[in-house]
């Protein structure tokens, strides 16, 4: 639902404690959230009470295949709501439709509903399903802008956004932010792993997969989730898990937000907070193309309990950081940081390694929740690559940033079609990330073209479908490799008049 995501939601990360704008954190980190379906920002809180008038989870059967295709009755909708309605020309319009990216401010969705509650989700879903286009948005960082759909409806499911913990389980409305979920789940003494942008939707992250810093330790964020409840296309509430819609229950792990329907709550198995242990080396210039070469290597042999990424910053030179966190103390990590080190030939001009607990690391990794405008990809890196090939393609391309982001450990260890998350033998993911503005959107938008064809052709192929793009040469396969047959019949199964469609939607 970066996250995509995102339709979606992405996220990053910093090399210092302080807060910093989101693409220093991208730049620094890397991480994200993103996919199809979005969400804005809260505060953190307490956990907003259940509320009593969310309906009991159904059993499956048939959608509903004939669909209507008369305008929707918006002041009829507007009466079943318990939350509001928003129709172009409207105060307040402009400010609900805006996704994260300010690029995406001239689309104009038919109408925005804050929903309240499922039941609010349920009626807009039945009264728009075929007559319009239906984004559900959790944190809005949809890359592509896909949550905020041209004469669509908007779905903002920010209000459902409740975090309670009960035992080592987490219960997570869709609209809840990361920033929120880690703060609750801190003062439980819990964790889940997760992305690191504070505003990404939990829904679109974990639909999309979940890639963040402790993922090699714990594995994806949809991995930790035990069940879902899901608004479908005929208004039905189905509850996907293991014992129940397993199907679908498969296809929400991975298959990126947006499709099937629309997650309301997430349920997820959550472990003992960790201590943590961060780190931010700065290399110097002119040994890029080494540290990404020994990097590669290293995070091959590295214990699941380190997380790193490498990024590499576009210019004349190229600059190079390693940064991530390691679940352990110092005197380990050092150990192992010295070996990259000596394998890179090259002296860290700056060394930062500093002990957190689980909260104090999401936070350090955090960034601004301040709105950036940026055109982003991703490819995916399964063996080693030529590094000097890779850190040509940054060479005078200012700005734009390289973020690469270690992958193995517990994320390689399901079966590749164990869930709709293809990447499972993935080195690494790559995020091209580079600001843009209205006017220079087109030619950003090329020179990533440009870096996301060159990594293809130096060997990184695939995609993430948490950093959609639009232009993504064969993205299907590219997210979802073999996996992309069975999440076709899927959508035919819960969702076969493609009522949750997009531009890169999965479609029946």
């Amino acid at each position: 639902m970066d996250s995509e995501l995102d339709q979606a939601q992405p996220a990053g990360r910093p090399h210092v404690h302080h807060l910093v704008d989101r693409r220093t954190f991208l730049r620094v980190a890397g991480v994200s959230a993103a996919g199809a379906v979005a969400a804005a920002c809260g505060p953190g809180g307490s956990p907003a009470p259940v509320a009593s008038s969310t309906p009991a989870p159904t059993t499956s059967g048939p959608p509903a295949t004939r669909l209507p295709t008369s305008p929707p009755n918006w002041d009829d909708l507007r009466g079943q709501l318990s939350g509001s309605l928003l129709r172009p020309g409207v105060d307040g319009y402009d400010t609900a439709k805006r996704a994260f990216n300010p690029l995406f401010d001239s689309k104009n969705p038919v109408a925005v509903v804050a929903a309240a509650n499922t039941k609010d989700v349920q009626a807009s879903v039945q009264a728009v399903a075929g007559r319009a286009s239906i984004a559900a948005r959790s944190g809005g960082h949809s890359y592509a802008g896909y949550s905020v759909p041209d004469s669509g409806l908007v779905v903002d499911l920010a209000g459902l956004n409740k975090v309670q913990v009960q035992g080592s389980q987490a219960v997570i409305g869709a609209g809840a932010k990361l920033k929120d979920v880690y703060a609750t789940l801190a003062q439980a003494g819990r964790a889940l792993p997760a992305g690191s942008c504070p505003t990404v939707g939990i829904a679109g992250l974990t639909l999309g997969g979940g890639i963040g810093v402790l993922s090699r330790k714990y594995g994806l964020t949809c991995d930790r989730l035990s069940s879902a409840q899901v608004v479908m296309a005929d208004g039905r509430v189905l509850k996907a898990a293991a014992d129940s819609e397993p199907d679908l229950f498969w296809g929400l792990r991975g298959g990126g937000g947006g499709n099937f329907g629309i997650v309301t709550e997430f349920t997820f198995d959550t472990d003992p907070a960790p201590d943590v242990t961060v780190f931010s080396l700065h290399f110097p210039a002119g040994s890029a193309a080494d540290v990404l070469s020994a990097w590669q290597q290293w995070i091959a042999a590295m214990p699941p309990e380190l997380w790193a990424n490498c990024v590499l910053s576009g210019g004349s030179p190229v600059q190079v950081r390693v940064g991530g966190c390691y679940v352990g103390g110092a005197a380990g990590l050092n150990t192992l940081l010295n070996n990259l080190t000596t394998n890179a030939g090259a002296r860290p001009t700056q060394r930062t390694v500093k002990s957190l607990d689980y909260l104090g690391a999401m936070n350090y990794f955090s960034g601004s929740s301040n709105r950036q405008s940026f055109v982003a990809s991703s490819r995916i890196i399964t063996s080693p690559v030529d590094a000097a090939k890779v850190v040509a393609l940054a060479d005078g391309r200012t700005g734009t940033d390289l973020l690469i982001d270690g992958l193995g450990g517990k994320v390689g260890e399901p079966a590749k079609d164990a869930t709709a998350f293809w990447h499972r033998d993935a080195l690494a993911s790559v995020q091209i990330y580079a600001p843009a503005t209205a006017k220079t959107q087109q030619k950003v938008a090329q020179s990533v073209g440009e870096v996301v064809a060159g990594l293809a052709a130096a060997g990184a192929g695939g995609g993430y479908v948490n950093y959609i793009d639009p232009a993504l040469p064969d993205w299907k396969n590219a997210y979802y490799g073999e996996n992309a047959k069975r999440l076709q019949d899927v959508a035919r199964k819960y969702d076969p008049d493609n009522v949750f469609r997009f531009g890169q939607s999965v479609v029946a």
